[in-house]
């Protein structure tokens, strides 16, 4: 599922380097790890394929640097575009491995001749980012403030197709369109047909310089990473993704479990199931999960007795009366035009555009006559960093691997099931992936379907993190997978939404926990944990 970047709060989610690289040390596998042999055997994998390549080089250098590039080794993975055709181009993903903060002493005793050597953990831990399409290395500052690399190396590979990759599936047509589209309907015709000519250019320049679009799959990314493991010669890593991350390490374990010590998931996007009429029940899933939460909270529940209705008369109300305001953006400059309208509404909730504990005094304030907050967050899209977010591979998966076998008639029966009553422009437009349909048509890739939709079935140990408040990847979900893996434990955060470990110093915890000991992880923090207090207006300033 599209990323959501934390500290912009955003609708779609360095630095000086060491030139030269050091390849990273074997890593020995943990006593407590699962072993591999009991794994079904890998299924619908990539052919055989010339050994992978690590070239070493400089770090990329992004307009805000990253501080934990400066003592990053880094360079590229050289792999087969398509491996189903030998002989064939190769690409390059850029790697970034991230020393750990703490280094742990040996046995061995220091003397003057011979000062003990430091190394990290026995195994390091690989990142799967969400997305797809993602800036990767963009994750790193949350990963490091996460306690990521606290005491074992922190592995980062963009995933093919990403920015600092060659080549680089970025669409920064499809990015100007997205910060004109703030100023149109969100589900407007005129939006649609500028959105179809955008994602038109982007595919015939792409194809233009020989990108093979249906080579930008699940089943390579995870080709990728398993190549990635031995090209750095580690016998045995940790793996955490999250989101489409998620997806991407399930997908990883299933194809090629050798090599894995133990797998952390987050925010899950169950291979088996995710399609884009499923986006329905999960932005559902969360929305009711915070009107819940407020309604458990006695101030909340008095100031804001009936959101479920209030969010349902807004939506409806500004389908059928949009509001059109000069809106200067977040980030500052000349106010531009602004159209907030039933979808743009209902995306802005999905994208955490206020936060959940805003979300309450936001919709009352709304439904005053005050729709500055919704209003300010829309605007916030007419600022986009373009060619930062590779909406090529976004769409080489959404049309290969979330579209096939459904139609926009049941994106729309999707919908009206999670939203009785709702318009039905609203209902017809997936959350966060308006007109994907026509784009896939436009997009032209093969199904991809009946191979990557599969369960991943396995014994070794897996932690599955959840956030009640995850509009994009429903909490629930978590349930079906977790019953296919053997040795796992399940974590829900309450009040949470989008990527839990970043916002979650109970989930840092319990991930530290579960890397250290995968079989036996220490998860009590999770008990008694309640959302935070909802913002509460006084009664008087719900209105202009």
């Amino acid at each position: 599922m599209p990323k959501h970047s934390i500290r912009a709060v955003t609708a779609t989610a360095a630095l000086a380097c060491l030139a030269a690289f050091v390849p990273i040390p074997s890593s020995a596998s943990s006593a407590s790890a699962g072993s591999a042999s009991s794994v079904p055997a890998r299924t619908a994998g990539p052919g055989p394929t010339a050994p992978p390549g690590f070239i070493p080089g400089a770090c990329p250098k992004p307009p805000e640097p990253i501080a934990a590039l400066s003592k990053a080794r880094c360079g590229f993975l050289e792999v087969p575009e398509n491996r189903t055709r030998p002989g064939g181009r190769t690409i390059k993903l850029a790697v970034a491995i991230i020393p750990a903060a703490a280094q742990k002493p040996t046995a061995e005793k220091p003397t003057a001749q011979k000062p003990v050597a430091q190394k990290p953990a026995a195994a390091p831990v690989v990142f799967m980012a969400g997305g797809p399409g993602s800036d990767t290395f963009d994750d790193i500052p949350f990963l490091v403030a996460s306690g990521l690399n606290k005491d074992r190396d922190l592995i980062v590979m963009a995933q093919r197709g990403n920015l600092y990759d060659q080549p680089d599936l970025a669409c920064p047509e499809v990015d100007r369109f997205n910060a004109q589209a703030v100023g149109l309907g969100y589900d407007a015709r005129q939006a649609e047909q500028l959105m179809l000519k955008a994602v038109k250019g982007c595919r015939a320049r792409l194809t233009a310089g020989g990108v093979d679009l249906s080579a930008y799959n699940t089943t390579e990314n995870a080709a990728d990473f398993a190549d990635l493991r031995k090209a750095l010669d580690i016998p045995r890593w940790d793996v955490y993704g999250y989101s489409y991350g998620s997806n991407l390490a399930l997908t990883y374990l299933r194809l090629y479990p050798e090599g894995i010590r133990a797998v952390a998931v987050d925010s899950i996007a169950p291979p088996q199931v995710v399609t884009l009429p499923w986006a329905w029940g999960s932005t559902a899933e969360g929305i009711q999960n915070i009107f819940e939460a407020c309604a458990a909270q006695p101030a909340c529940n008095d100031r804001y007795p009936d959101l479920p209705r209030t969010l349902t008369e807004q939506v409806r109300k500004l389908e059928t009366h949009p509001l059109t305001l000069n809106v200067t953006p977040p980030s500052g400059g000349k106010p531009v035009k602004t159209v907030l309208d039933g979808g743009a509404l209902l995306n802005l909730i999905v994208a955490f555009t206020p936060r959940p504990k805003d979300l309450p005094a936001a919709l009352d304030e709304l439904s005053r006559g005050n729709p500055e907050r919704f209003a300010q967050a829309r605007a916030a899209g007419s600022v986009q960093k373009a060619g930062d977010f590779a909406h090529g591979l976004t769409n080489s998966i959404a049309c290969s691997e979330w579209a096939p076998g459904y139609s926009e008639s049941d994106v729309l029966k999707a919908g009206r099931k999670a939203f009785p009553g709702w318009p039905d422009t609203v209902l017809a437009q997936v959350p966060q992936l308006p007109f994907q349909y026509p784009v896939c048509r436009m997009w032209d890739v093969p199904d991809r379907a009946e191979v990557q939709r599969v369960a991943t079935v396995s014994s070794v140990p897996t932690l599955v993190v959840s956030g009640t408040f995850d509009a994009k990847t429903g909490a629930s979900w978590a349930k079906g997978v977790a019953r296919n893996l053997s040795r796992s434990t399940s974590v829900r955060v309450p009040g949470i939404g989008h990527w839990v470990v970043p916002q979650s110093p109970c989930a840092q915890r319990v991930l530290a926990s579960f890397f250290a000991r995968p079989t036996a992880p220490d998860t009590s923090c999770v008990d008694g944990l309640e959302p935070e207090p909802f913002t509460i207006i006084p009664r008087d300033r719900g209105s202009r």
